[in-house]
């Protein structure tokens, strides 16, 4: 008789553990979503034809193996009509249209926006000539079956809007970023950060710390300390360190500079993967023709099909255990039916205050009082479909950045997405501008209460307050809310091996994914998370602490020594 995993969620992690499960094994996977919709933060949202990325998703990796799973599932678009250049990956080729001579970066989310490669990768980092074709690293197969299921190369460009004026990402020696800066605040830039090298905080206790040991205080004043107030809504002294380490690790200014100085003049191909570069400078990267929730939507098509089960609109409530086991969990619909579900494996993806809520064996006071404690920071876009933007590329046409990172501290906004540059088929009519407007906030804030009528009032007048466009340009709106999208480092934080302690200690309970393991990842950390669980499991013993060591850099986030 076969055995069966059952999963808690139906994002990135718990689709990438019960698709490994099918593929590799007889174990038959139940996945349990408690809402009706397929890919976590990872879906896309659909609204009269348009779609929306919730907060955006790269597809980029760099593990070979996340990386080859996207790609077997979604290949590479080849477009006609268009200059071709050549993907290679392990000695297989093919030949697919890649944008050339691609200088702006992708944004770290929550870490404010100035963040730069260390020394080595800054060492391997190419550019593009715009002459000559990009050799990009890719395993794809000889023919795409199905011409919407394949993945758009796209180039990545960010920004920064401060002043009223928009800065490159990461900040490049121009002319014109020492123009918005002022020859003031670039003469105090200069001046803390040589401080800051003579003067070390020690021992590094905050975020604060972490950032002006890098940057000096007046870069982290400029460029860190809103922005990242604006996201956590706690002040950067409140924020762990280790955030700083696990999501910028490596970053400094001086290392800016040496990026700046290696891409002027190198002038050599670029390569898909990008192994040798840090991933708050990748280039170009993989996206789903229709967007993320696609590629999740299409793994949750194959679970159906090869056995498995994905029970959506039940909410766990209930994990039954004996002694050391977890034997059957408990969900409910919102038609009040129960359900009962046994297995042999248990993943979790649920926020872990939420599991521990849940768990019916006997938890330690100190352990409750850590679950209790943790915090999530809440997330809001609102899709806004105008005529036009008031602020244009120097060609007069639509600006090309994915991201901007709004700076201005007048304003609540914090970044804003420009869903047609993701991939134009996110948008219904190509003459329309189709953006996202993200806010950070906790579900306790008016903003998170504020009717929908009345927030996107807000948000128009907002971003026609900083000048993105004009109010009467705005013919339609959609507003989105997504619960506990950020685990946060603080609150009781400081104690969370107490609790992971505790919840490692049920041999057959896994704990996998963002809110799963209450850490900032990425959805390729999320599934690198799965696949260790489903590997140790088939191989009879899991050890968990690689699982935890996941994205505390690695081969991902590896620490590089300069």
């Amino acid at each position: 008789m076969g055995r069966t995993a059952v999963i808690i969620g139906a994002g990135p992690a718990g689709l990438t553990a019960a698709l490994e499960f099918l593929r590799r094994s007889d174990i038959t996977p139940i996945l349990l979503e408690a809402s009706d919709e397929i890919g976590g933060i990872s879906r896309t949202i659909r609204y009269k034809g348009n779609r929306m990325d919730i907060g955006g998703h790269r597809f980029f990796s760099k593990s070979n193996r996340v990386m080859q799973w996207w790609i077997d599932l979604m290949p590479p678009e080849s477009l006609e009509g268009e200059a071709e250049v050549e993907i290679a990956y392990q000695g297989k080729h093919r030949v697919v249209t890649v944008p050339a001579h691609l200088r702006e970066e992708p944004v770290l989310r929550g870490a404010g926006p100035h963040v730069v490669t260390t020394e080595e990768a800054t060492e391997s980092e190419d550019e593009p000539n715009e002459e000559e074709a990009v050799v990009a690293e890719v395993m794809v197969p000889e023919a795409v079956p199905d011409p919407d299921l394949v993945m758009l190369i796209r180039p990545r460009k960010s920004r920064i809007y401060y002043l009223r004026k928009f800065f490159d990402y990461p900040i490049t020696l121009t002319a014109t970023t020492l123009r918005n800066l002022g020859a003031m605040r670039t003469v105090k830039v200069g001046t803390s950060y040589l401080k800051s090298r003579l003067s070390q905080i020690k021992p590094e206790k905050s975020l604060e710390d972490f950032l002006i040991n890098r940057f000096g205080r007046q870069l982290y004043l400029t460029f860190f300390k809103s922005y990242t107030e604006k996201v956590w809504g706690t002040p950067c002294s409140e924020i762990s360190a280790e955030w700083g380490a696990q999501r910028i690790k490596g970053l400094s200014l001086t290392t800016a500079v040496k990026h700046f100085v290696k891409k002027s003049f190198s002038r050599k191909k670029g390569d898909l993967s990008q192994k040798g570069t840090d991933t708050s400078l990748i280039e170009r990267f993989m996206y789903p023709k229709f967007g993320p929730g696609q590629l999740w939507e299409h793994v949750a098509d194959l679970i159906v099909e090869k056995g498995g089960q994905i029970h959506m609109g039940w909410k766990v409530d209930r994990i039954h255990c004996e002694g050391e086991h977890v034997v059957s969990i408990d969900a409910v619909n919102r038609a009040g039916e129960r359900r009962t579900f046994a297995g042999e494996y248990f993943f979790s993806t649920m926020p872990m205050r939420e599991l521990v809520e849940a768990i019916d064996a006997p938890v330690p006071e100190n352990v409750r009082e850590v679950s209790a404690g943790l915090q999530y920071r809440d997330f809001i876009t609102v899709g806004l479909l105008a005529d036009r933007l008031k602020v244009k590329d120097p060609d007069g046409g639509l600006l090309k950045d994915t991201w901007i990172y709004v700076q201005e501290p007048d304003v609540l906004l914090g970044r804003l997405q420009i869903f047609n540059n993701w991939s134009p088929y996110l948008v219904a009519d190509p003459t329309k501008v189709w953006i996202g407007l993200e806010y950070f906030c906790y579900d306790t804030d008016d903003l998170w209460k504020m009717p929908d009528e009345e927030l996107m009032k807000f948000v128009i007048a907002e971003v026609a307050k900083i000048g993105i466009l004009n109010a009467e340009d705005v013919s339609d709106g959609h507003v989105v809310r997504v619960p506990k999208t950020y685990p946060a480092y603080f609150g009781t934080y400081e104690r969370f091996e107490e609790l992971r302690e505790f919840v490692d200690g049920f041999e057959n309970l896994f704990l996998v994914g963002r809110n799963g393991m209450h850490k900032y990842n990425n959805q390729d950390h999320s599934m690198l998370t799965a696949m260790t669980a489903v590997d140790g499991i088939l191989a009879g013993n899991v050890d968990k602490a690689a699982l935890w060591g996941i994205n505390t850099e690695q081969e991902y986030h590896e620490e590089k020594k300069s």
